[in-house]
């Protein structure tokens, strides 16, 4: 499966709730996430900018735990994060943990992460408040099935395309990091 992503980051959470509930767009998630990102030992699909992932899913909606192994590999990010995912629902995390370690893969880190999801139409407008130690900006991912309905989506939230970014969290949070160091 491929999906149109993109990310605006440093949102008023609250503006954006207000938003989304304006457009009568649907909640469908509301979650406490903890992502387990595993890599071979020479680092080889964050290089490519992929990855490997077992994501535990708390779902306050519906008051259950899942469990997804996912991989994702990047194939474009010129105007948008254009990536190829796999993802299943697996029975437990320890045995996916299991399966990745059996494949060779290592434990890189692992990312607690609250999200809320809203649809609207065909889109998904997910806001992604991050555990501080990891990323201390919250942020918006809008992922589309096509271009049309994206840039339809951001123009409703107030934004351009010029307001988002293709860039990966790793490379969002790097840029973050350094412009604050330079303020210092």
């Amino acid at each position: 499966m491929q999906e149109i992503e993109t990310r605006i980051i440093n949102i008023n959470v609250e503006d954006m709730r207000n938003k989304l509930s304006s457009l009568k767009a649907i909640k469908v998630k509301e979650e406490n996430q903890i992502n387990h990102i595993f890599d071979f030992k020479d680092g080889r699909l964050l290089k490519d900018k992929g990855y490997a992932r077992i994501r535990v899913i708390e779902d306050l909606l519906k008051n259950e735990t899942r469990y997804y192994m996912t991989t994702k590999k990047m194939i474009s990010q010129e105007k948008y994060k254009v990536m190829e995912e796999n993802e299943t629902l697996i029975a437990s995390g320890d045995e996916g943990i299991n399966i990745f370690k059996s494949l060779g893969l290592e434990l890189v880190e692992s990312i607690k992460k609250y999200r809320e999801s809203y649809k609207y139409k065909n889109t998904l407008v997910e806001i992604d408040i991050n555990d501080k130690s990891f990323c201390s900006f919250p942020y918006i991912e809008i992922e589309s099935p096509s271009e049309e309905e994206l840039l339809s989506v951001l123009k409703l939230l107030g934004y351009t395309l010029e307001d988002t970014t293709s860039k990966t969290i790793y490379e969002l949070i790097g840029d973050y990091n350094n412009s604050n160091l330079k303020g210092l």
